[in-house]
Formats: C-alpha cells, structure tokens, sequence
C-alpha cells in the first residue's frame, strides 16, 4: 500500500503593504508615486489583499543605508500575520542583493510574500526553484543597468577631469552659469569674489580664531548663494579656508586636479592660511606632557578655541596637600570672561552618557542573538542562491553539448547555432561572475559588531575603573566631537554608537542590526581607527582585531 504524505499548507497572505518608491525629488514631484499606487491599488483589488498600510518612500535603492526601506522592514516584522509586499517592478524594491539575505530570511519564515505586478511574479516560502531563480534575474537585470549607469558618469567625470571642469556646485565667490550654446561654465562672483579674498588674507595674518572670523564675515555682509543666504557660518569658513579651489586646484576623491576657471587666490596664501590653522606658528605647549583626560579633545563652543586645563594645589596646616584639575573656557554670556570648570563635573556628564550606552543583561542576550541569527540566515542564503547557479550551470553546459549534436545532425543551420550558443555563453559569463561575488558570510563584520555593542555596554564600567591615559582613549573612540558651553558638556558620537544611545527595546535593536548589516559603513570606520586594547587589559572584550 502506499503511503500519501500530505505536505502542511503554505498560508496565504491576506494582508499587503504597498510600497512605491522613486529614486530623486524630481521624480516624486511627477507623477510616478501617484501612478504606482493606483496600479497596486488595482493589484491588491484584483488579488483580494487588504492593505495594512502605503510606503511612498524617495530614496536611492543603491546609496546609504536606506531608512525608510528599513522602517518598512521593521513594520512587517512587527505584524503577526504573513504579510504580502506588493511593488510595481522588482527595480522598485531592489537594485542590487544587498536587502535579498534580509527578504529571503523573512520569506522562509513564512512571514512574507514579495508580489510584483509588471512581471507578474510572487515569491513565497513554497517557490520552486525556478521562480526563484527568476527574482534572481531580475535583481540581477537591475543591478546590471545601475552599474552600466555607473559607467557611464564615470567616463563622463574622467573626461570632465581631464579638461579641468568642475561638475558640481561653484563655491562661494564663484558663479555657475550656462553660456549662449547651453553649456555651463562657472565665472568670478564679482560681488563675493574680493571678501573671499579679503577672507583668505585676514585669515593668513595669523592670531583670529573662526569664531572671530565669523564675525567679520557678518561684518562684511558675506553670505552664501545658496539655501537661506546667511551669513557664512563657522563651520562654511573652515570648509571654504580648506577649500584648494580657489587658487586653481579642485580636489575630487582627496585628489587634486587643476581646473580651467580663475584662481581668486594665490597658492602662498592658501598655504599661509594652511599653516595657521594647522597650529604651525603656535608655540609648543609646555604642559603637553601633563596627564589631563580632556587634553586635546575639548573646544570651547564659544569661542572655538581649544579648552585648556589647569592644576591647583593648596597645602593645609596639617601637611595634607589638595588637588584640583579645572577647564579653561570662556563665557558664552560674555564672550571677553574666561571660566573655569572643575573638571569632575564634565567628567560626571561624561559618565552620563556612557551610563544610557548601557544595555540590561536580558536584552543585550537577545541583541546578539539576533545578530547571530540574521548571520545565519544570510550564510543559508548564500548556500542555497550558489546551489542554485551551479544547477543552471550544468544545465547550460548540458545544452551547449545538446546544441552540437543538433548542429552536427543538421537538425539546425550555423546561424541558429551561433546565436543560441551565444546566449548561453552569456548567461555562463553571468553566473560565473556570481559566483565569484558570492560570499560565505563575514566572520570579521559579525565579531565586530558584537564587540562594538559588548563595549558600549560596559562603558560607564571600564570608564569610572580606568586610568587617565584610557580615559582619553575611551573618550577619543566614542565621541566624534566634545564642547563646552560653559559648565555644560556638547557632545556628538561616533557612528554607531549614536545611534546605538537611541535604543530601547528589542525590535529598535534588530531595526538598527538590519540597517548596519547592509550598511557595514557605518562601523568600518571604527575597524580602521586600530583601537588596541587598553581601555581594560581584563576586558572580555578583544579589541586588538579593530
């Protein structure tokens, strides 16, 4: 007798997301979003699903790390039921196999169905393989035409380079302009022009900060071209005083070129005011060698000027001898005062922060899990997508052998031959190159990314235990900027670690797991930067790989 097994049901998705998607502003203020959505609307009707909720979403599929692509996850991870994310073209979801990992593990959970109107495709738990490998060619199909795009404004750029044309925006003292045949030149701002050169040369004279520098610049009524049209504000001065354009050089990917438009400047002054701010005609600071853990790292937001430290002792009657380490700045009240501020209360503001970095045991057990899970997942992918392509290889090697035995039987002529030969060769070339892109995971992304939450879990710990030298290093590590206003400490972090500061619970955790997984960017810096262990030698923590 034989035995019938009844494999259990795929469950359908009754409930869809609509997802409509350009990649610029100028797109969305056309009709595009509008006639997506009326489409999927139709689609959804005709399908009998019930729509939960629309993304319009504007953003590239290709550049950054896709906010409200992930916002969208994070919203499907959230539902109970399985859910069905309809798009108008797979190029509208996808453009390349970054987000595929994170789809497909939810697609082999059951808990999502990817619909696709203009090819009429659904990829669900149960896919065969030839469906799946469909999807494959059509993310495939639109990565290939972004990197043909790439291409192309690539040798658009080198040519442009080579003939000394700027392609972006002039800078301040500078105009874009269009010429009688429509081609765009940039020409002297005659109005700016000569305060961007009397910027250069006060500048120059050494002995003003950028703060002071600031002042002149409303002083002098100079203001940017674009946006709002204020005045040049401190952090536009630093850019434009750094800026090589204006003495004949363009700087494209930390390279310099010469360019074809009129210097306003001289290569000597930008030198001088290179050397000026690089501290060059600065005296040495004679208590450089002085231990102090904010030395270096902390600015005066009023004045822009580095927050000195300074030591104070006092020896009482009984030959007991008190300490005390205050912070140099100056009054944002009134900005001639200097202040000093002990430093143990910009230590504790410190200690504050570090303080909310820290995550409950429970949850930061759920955190690396996660991590540890979506790994997992992404490897599987992997094995499964090369189990795929190598499957379509041999079939294609087994037509090719197939295609000569017709040729031979003169079943069909050269030509049929030829041409179908050349198609298969083709799509040999294409998986071939897929199988070198593929990879078997990344170890090195995962361990790092666990380190990196492990460490500012146990911040506010290794910094309240740690000597002055890795205070600083702990400080340097974290924080991207430091400055004090007064009594009150201004601060900015590092990616990731701003936003780790902004988690809370386990879904923002696995929200910001995904979006650092497609954009490991955001944490590469960090691996470069080498950070050695010595924050705390017994550390569980192994920082040497960074």
């Amino acid at each position: 007798m034989n035995t019938v097994i009844n494999f259990p049901k795929r469950k359908e998705a009754k409930c869809a997301i609509i997802l409509a998607r350009v990649s610029s502003k100028e797109q969305e203020d056309g009709y595009s979003i509008d006639a997506q959505k009326h489409r999927l609307e139709t689609y959804c009707i005709r399908k009998n699903l019930q729509i939960l909720n629309t993304f319009e979403i504007t953003e590239s599929s290709t550049v950054g790390d896709r906010k409200k692509f992930m916002e969208m996850i994070t919203y499907i991870k959230k539902q109970k039921k399985p859910i069905a994310l309809v798009s108008d073209k797979v190029d509208r979801l996808q453009r390349s196999f970054r987000e595929y990992p994170m789809l497909d593990g939810l697609i082999q959970e059951g808990r999502l169905e990817l619909h696709f109107n203009t090819e009429n495709q659904i990829i669900h738990q149960t896919s065969t393989s030839h469906e799946r490998m469909m999807w494959s060619m059509s993310v495939m199909m639109a990565q290939s035409f972004v990197d043909s795009m790439r291409d192309n404004v690539k040798r658009s750029q080198e040519h442009k380079i080579r003939i000394g044309e700027w392609c972006g925006a002039a800078p301040v003292g500078y105009l874009n302009i269009r010429d009688e045949n429509g081609k765009s030149n940039i020409i002297i701002d005659k109005d700016r022009a000569p305060m961007i050169r009397k910027l250069f040369l006060t500048y120059a004279e050494g002995g003003r900060t950028l703060s002071e520098m600031e002042i002149l610049c409303k002083k002098w009524d100079l203001r940017n071209i674009r946006g709002k049209k204020s005045h040049l504000k401190k952090s536009y001065i630093h850019k434009v005083l750094n800026n090589p354009f204006y003495h004949g050089k363009m700087r494209i990917k930390g390279q310099l070129y010469p360019h074809r438009y009129e210097p306003i400047i001289s290569k000597e002054i930008f030198d001088k005011c290179q050397a000026v701010m690089q501290g060059w005609n600065k005296k040495p600071f004679q208590y450089a060698s002085k231990e102090f853990v904010f030395r270096g790292l902390l600015q005066c937001a009023t004045t822009g000027r580095t927050v000195t430290a300074d030591t104070k002792k006092r020896t009482y009657k009984s030959g007991k001898v008190a300490q005390w380490t205050y912070l140099v700045c100056w009054n944002p009240d009134n900005p001639d005062k200097k202040m000093w501020i002990r430093e143990e209360k910009v230590l504790e503001q410190v200690e504050e922060v570090f303080k909310k970095l820290t995550i409950p045991e429970p949850q930061l057990a759920n955190v690396i899990k996660y991590i540890r899970e979506v790994d997992y997942t992404e490897r599987e992918f992997v094995r499964r997508h090369r189990k795929e392509l190598l499957k379509e290889q041999d079939s294609i090697l087994v037509k090719l052998d197939s295609l000569m035995e017709l040729l031979l039987e003169r079943i069909i002529d050269s030509d049929d031959f030829t041409r179908k030969k050349t198609a298969l060769k083709e799509r040999l070339d294409e998986i071939d190159l897929q199988l070198k892109e593929n990879r078997n995971g990344d170890d090195n992304f995962k361990e790092t990314l666990i380190s990196l939450i492990d460490l500012a879990s146990q911040a506010y710990d290794l910094f309240k235990g740690s000597t002055v030298e890795q205070k600083r290093r702990l400080v340097n590590f974290m924080f991207s900027n430091l400055n004090l206003k007064g009594a009150t400490l201004c601060y900015t972090m590092k990616k990731p670690f701003d936003q780790f500061i902004k988690c809370t619970d386990d879904s923002q955790w696995c929200a910001l797991v995904d979006s650092l997984r497609t954009n490991p960017a955001d944490i590469s810096s960090l691996v470069e930067e080498n950070f050695i262990k010595t924050v705390n030698p017994n550390s569980k923590i192994v920082m040497d790989d960074f």
